[in-house]
């Protein structure tokens, strides 16, 4: 079952209470809360109140969009960001590969991320929390290739990757991608982008319908928006309606 959702940090100025008054205006089932501003590392009380907030509105929390990643010199712990995870109620966090692209790292950098990772899929496992890596430019997980040689060299049931469409290919390519993760995939950042211009998704409406398509079968999977055209809630609240369009026709053919 496909869900639709927000990413929070896609309205980083507005508070936790603003952002799901606006989800629930528009008609989405879940918020994948960030954890940069939102929900910090090892705040539990505003973990705790977040997920309050999001259960008496009716939805869910789709996961923590933490900004855990190996080698970033950041002053939280990965035990920081199980602890908020749990307060949450989140099913996944959302981490990063290390902070050097595939191509500017070497087998040393690539065994310690592996490592790392392990040592936190097994942390989370234990709490009952899957981890999930960003598919993101200037980590480990930068293109298809260096993804599944990370994914293939952790080799932990826990560790999952979020898709998202990178710039460097075009429609084949991302259904490629898809296809070759589509066993460790699991959520979706959802957004229709130009180099240096972000877009109405209702123009990428027919690339997203053939991505969210192709995907393989899970129990549950959550496509949320990020991204979003000047920033503005009017344009989330039109991109919104678009994604809830290609998630239903998706779910009725399952």
């Amino acid at each position: 079952m496909l869900h639709t959702g927000l990413l929070s940090v896609t309205f980083r100025k507005l508070s936790p209470q603003e952002v799901v008054s606006l989800v629930v205006k528009a008609g989405l089932e879940g918020i994948e809360w960030g954890g940069d501003i939102h929900v910090p590392p090892g705040d539990v009380q505003t973990a705790r109140q977040v997920k309050q907030l999001t259960a008496e509105a009716g939805l869910k929390v789709a996961s923590y969009g933490s900004y855990y990643r190996y080698g970033s010199g950041h002053a939280y712990k990965f035990e920081d960001v199980l602890e908020s995870a749990l307060a949450l109620g989140a099913p996944t966090i959302r981490i990063w590969a290390g902070n050097k692209g595939s191509d500017a790292a070497d087998e040393t950098w690539w065994e310690e991320v592996i490592r790392d990772t392990r040592e936190a899929a097994e942390l989370a496992a234990e709490a009952g929390v899957r981890i999930a890596f960003e598919f993101h430019g200037q980590t480990l997980t930068d293109g298809l290739e260096p993804a599944l040689k990370l994914l293939n060299g952790i080799n932990h049931p826990n560790v999952f990757i979020y898709w998202q469409p990178l710039p460097t290919l075009d429609r084949e390519g991302y259904l490629s991608d898809i296809a070759a993760l589509s066993p460790w995939l699991t959520n979706l950042h959802v957004y229709h982008i130009t180099p240096g211009l972000r877009l109405p998704l209702a123009e990428g409406e027919a690339d997203w319908s053939k991505f969210i398509a192709a995907l393989p079968p899970s129990e549950e999977r959550y496509a949320m928006l990020e991204f979003v055209k000047d920033d503005s809630p009017e344009q989330f609240l039109e991109d919104a309606a678009v994604l809830k369009r290609i998630v239903d026709k998706a779910n009725a053919r399952t």
